[in-house]
C-alpha cells in the first residue's frame, strides 16, 4: 500500500507579505528576481512554500539581529 506524501502548505503573496511586513507586490518582485521560488496555480497565481518562507524569515532575523 502506497502512502501519499504529506502536502506542503502553500502561501499566497498576501500571506508572505504579512510575514515580512511588505506589500504583496514586493513579494511578486522578489519572485521575479529569483529571491523566492514560487509555484504557479492553474489560474496563473503565485504560491510560495511555507517551509522556504519560514527559513528565509529565520535567516533574515539572524542577519538583522
Amino acid at each position: 500500500m502506497k502512502v501519499a506524501p504529506p502536502r506542503e502548505k502553500l502561501l499566497t503573496p498576501a500571506e508572505v507579505a504579512a510575514m515580512f511586513r511588505v506589500d504583496p507586490k514586493t513579494v511578486t518582485r522578489w519572485a521575479k528576481a529569483g529571491k523566492l521560488s514560487s509555484i504557479r496555480t492553474l489560474g496563473g497565481h503565485r504560491r510560495y512554500r511555507e517551509a522556504e518562507i519560514e527559513a528565509l524569515l529565520k535567516q533574515s532575523s539572524v542577519t538583522a539581529g
